[in-house]
């Protein structure tokens, strides 16, 4: 099959001088990717042919053989390429990993108020208004035209009258018909006016409805802004829930390699002015080994070079006294409402210990610094390690065996909302209706279900005072490092269909607490736009039927009744 690229002229015949014989048969053929040319003759079309397709068949092979050179050479490039681009890639992540003390240097870690606010246009267009389509005219009243007789018919009256009538009559046809075409448009024009009005009364609903969910979006805008604007206000009046919350924001903001975990807990005393940070290390297995690619001709393969074990410990115990010195510049620097005298940092690497083969959670380095102490520190110019033990930091000599010290000052789990709980499962039975229950009972009923839950993990749950108040009615600790934390459970014994707003209080809660996720239990279910709120963000919404599987799976037994708890509640 000949190639695009070969193109063969028009076959010419050769005469010999008399005109009598042909002497020969010639073509001219060129091969645009070869760059080649060639005229090729013969004394007949068959053996014309044949040369023209061996021609052909050589120049193809040549092409084949082109075309492999220029694929292999185009491999290589690409290896080489490919080499060069993850040796940069490797020496950026070391880079990253060098740099990450230096790096916060140049950055503000002050939280700006102004861009966590909305200033967002509603998103919908208003609803265009309806044109109206243009309405049909009447045609032009017919003329009536007066006869032009004739001499014959002027003579005979017979035939002038004749044509007097046919006149009239052509007159009377055009005036039925154009009242009828008049009929015709008003009914037209009339259907249009009925349409547009249909069309007018539809955009009025829309535009009102548009208008009302625009209203509901700035209002939501506004109620978040104003939020924002309280917890500034409850920041610089030094609250220590907003104290924490924005110190959480400001060590949120703090960007790490993707590799690192992003978890911490902070405690603050108002009375201390003290910030406890428990922050979670990444372990040596987050680190990048990988330091050279090179692509070997011979073998025409990718061979990469790794960063030795000592090299891969070094760093690994740099950049521990790293974070821990950026994450108290961090709170230093950001620290607008001079809210901070000190910050007790305890850094704790989740790991395997290699002598007993089980997953362990230690604290390897314990600091707490004043701020005037800190200050007094040229962080561009330190070395990390001696830095710290200059700041009677305290930490194993290498951070890599993962030896656990004590922390100087950790976050106390108690809270003076918890109060002492008491169990109320196995009063259960298949008669008891938990939507009649003594609201009392059922949050320590809630309590007692999810400390069987977290308890596998070493969990633990905790009621908090009664209050009736729609706040927090129990608080897990959950310790796994990367689904735990603390977690904010409401119990919701209710006979109605649980509101968008009590979700919407359950997440204000999360924030507030500074928890990883909130859970809302209830005996009733809830509506499409709980649902919708809860999607994407850190709610769990367990309904009654959600409830009972839970009891089952713990071996318990009950039941939900709502219209007899309404009765019951009532007093009916």
């Amino acid at each position: 099959m000949r190639n695009n690229r070969i193109k063969v002229g028009n076959t010419q015949a050769h005469w010999n001088q008399a005109g009598t014989r042909i002497l020969k048969y010639s073509v001219e053929m060129y091969d645009s990717g070869l760059n080649e040319h060639k005229v090729i003759s013969a004394p007949g079309m068959d053996i014309l042919r044949n040369k023209i397709d061996i021609q052909i068949l050589k120049w193809e092979e040549k092409w084949s053989k082109l075309e492999t050179r220029r694929m292999m050479v185009a491999e290589q490039e690409a290896s080489i390429e490919e080499a060069a681009r993850m040796t940069l890639e490797a020496q950026e992540a070391i880079s990253i990993i060098d740099n990450l003390l230096t790096h916060t240097l140049s950055i503000d870690d002050t939280v700006n108020w102004d861009v966590l606010k909305k200033n967002e246009e509603f998103p919908e267009k208003i609803p265009p208004k309806p044109n109206p389509k243009a309405k049909r005219e009447y045609p032009d009243q017919p003329r009536k035209e007066e006869p032009v007789f004739t001499f014959i018919e002027k003579i005979f009256k017979a035939k002038k009258e004749q044509k007097i009538r046919e006149y009239e009559n052509r007159y009377t046809c055009s005036m039925v018909t154009w009242e009828n075409q008049k009929f015709e448009i008003d009914n037209y024009n009339q259907t249009l006016e009925q349409e547009f009005e249909t069309e007018v009364q539809i955009w009025k609903e829309n535009v009102v409805q548009w208008e009302e969910r625009k209203k509901i979006f700035l209002k939501e805008q506004d109620e978040y802004n104003k939020k924002i604007d309280e917890m500034k206000e409850a920041y610089f009046n030094l609250n220590e829930d907003s104290v924490v919350e924005y110190c959480e924001m400001v060590l949120e903001n703090s960007r790490y390699p993707e590799s690192f975990p992003k978890s911490f807990e902070l405690e603050y005393s108002s009375e201390t002015k003290i910030l406890i940070v428990e922050y979670q290390l990444p372990s040596i297995e987050c680190f990048p080994t990988l330091k050279e690619v090179k692509y070997l001709t011979s073998k025409k393969e990718l061979k990469e070079t790794h960063l030795t074990e000592n090299q891969v410990t070094k760093m690994f115990d740099e950049a521990m006294y790293k974070i821990a010195l950026r994450t108290m510049h961090e709170l230093f620097e950001a620290d607008r409402a001079k809210a901070i005298e000190a910050v007790s940092f305890n850094g704790w690497v989740n790991a395997i210990n290699k002598a007993t083969g089980k997953e362990e959670n230690n604290c390897i380095l314990t600091i707490q610094v004043k701020k005037e102490q800190f200050a007094a520190i040229d962080l561009a110019n330190v070395d990390p390690k001696t830095c710290f033990k200059s700041l009677k930091g305290i930490a194993g000599s290498k951070l890599s065996a993962l030896s656990p010290v004590k922390p100087i000052q950790q976050i106390s789990k108690s809270d003076k909302r918890f109060v002492d709980s008491y169990d109320v499962a196995d009063q259960l039975d298949e008669s008891t209706n938990l939507a009649a229950m003594d609201w009392e009972d059922f949050e320590h009923l809630i309590r007692e279900l999810f400390e069987k839950e977290f308890k596998s993990s070493g969990g633990e749950v905790k009621v908090t005072r009664a209050s009736r108040d729609g706040g927090v009615d129990a608080v897990a600790f959950d310790p796994d490092p990367i689904r735990g934390g603390k977690i904010v459970i409401q119990a919701k014994r209710y006979t109605n269909v649980v509101s968008v707003s009590a979700v919407r209080d359950l997440y204000g809660t999360v924030v507030n607490e500074g928890a990883t996720k909130g859970i809302l239990v209830s005996t009733a279910d809830y509506g499409p736009d709980s649902y919708e709120f809860a999607k994407d963000k850190p709610l769990t919404l367990l309904n009654g039927s959600n409830l009972l599987h839970l009891l089952e799976k713990h071996g318990h037994h009950a039941r939900i009744d709502l219209r007899e708890a309404k009765k019951i509640l009532s007093g009916n």
